[in-house]
């Protein structure tokens, strides 16, 4: 074996296990993720980073809750990169923003990574346990065409944003779990 496809094998060796060590099953009941409190009806497969989590049930393409939390002011909505005065234009939190903006700021992200026809259901104020936030819907397509709905919480708390934006295909997934991921999303609570 080449020293080139040494040094490939032992890099994958090391991802493999980086990913193994960050995946766990999370199932149905209480779970604390961050400084937020989920009471879930189903079994997740968390795939856990820093400030940010992604939960699948089937596998990404077909269900993911991407939970961010802490995003601070100039950060990108999914923290993908921070602001930076020669692009200051895209998706970055603000603190004070308005719910409008806060939605918009999410839609924006998600049409950064490709989703096309995004529309927007109802935008809404809740209140998640003490603190207010903002719920609303969404559909989109990606860029091979998949139909997409989905549903995002979230809040402004302490200057920084958290944000939970659920997505599934419409024509199975979504329907299959919508209501248990609703109701997830509406007790999601902070216990710090």
């Amino acid at each position: 074996m080449t020293l080139r496809l040494k040094t490939f094998a032992a890099a994958l060796a090391v991802l493999a296990l980086a990913g193994c060590a960050a995946n766990t099953l999370q199932r149905a009941g209480a779970s604390t993720v961050f400084d937020l409190r989920l009471d879930s009806t189903l079994d997740w497969a968390r795939i856990k980073g820093a400030r940010q989590e992604t939960w699948t049930i089937d596998g990404t393409r077909l269900n993911q809750l991407r939970i961010y939390s802490n995003i601070k002011p100039g950060e990108h909505v999914f923290m993908a990169r921070k602001e930076k005065a020669s692009k200051p234009d895209g998706p970055w939190f603000r603190s004070g923003m308005r719910p409008d903006e806060l939605r918009d700021l999410v839609l924006d992200g998600l049409r950064e990574e490709g989703a096309v026809n995004l529309d927007s259901g109802e935008l809404h104020p809740h209140r998640f346990g003490a603190v207010d936030g903002l719920r609303f819907d969404f559909a989109m397509s990606n860029a091979d065409g998949l139909n997409y709905k989905g549903t995002v919480a979230a809040v402004e708390r302490e200057g920084k944003l958290t944000s939970l934006v659920w997505m599934a295909p419409s024509e199975h997934y979504y329907g299959r779990d919508a209501d248990a991921v609703g109701r997830m999303l509406d007790t999601m609570q902070f216990v710090r």
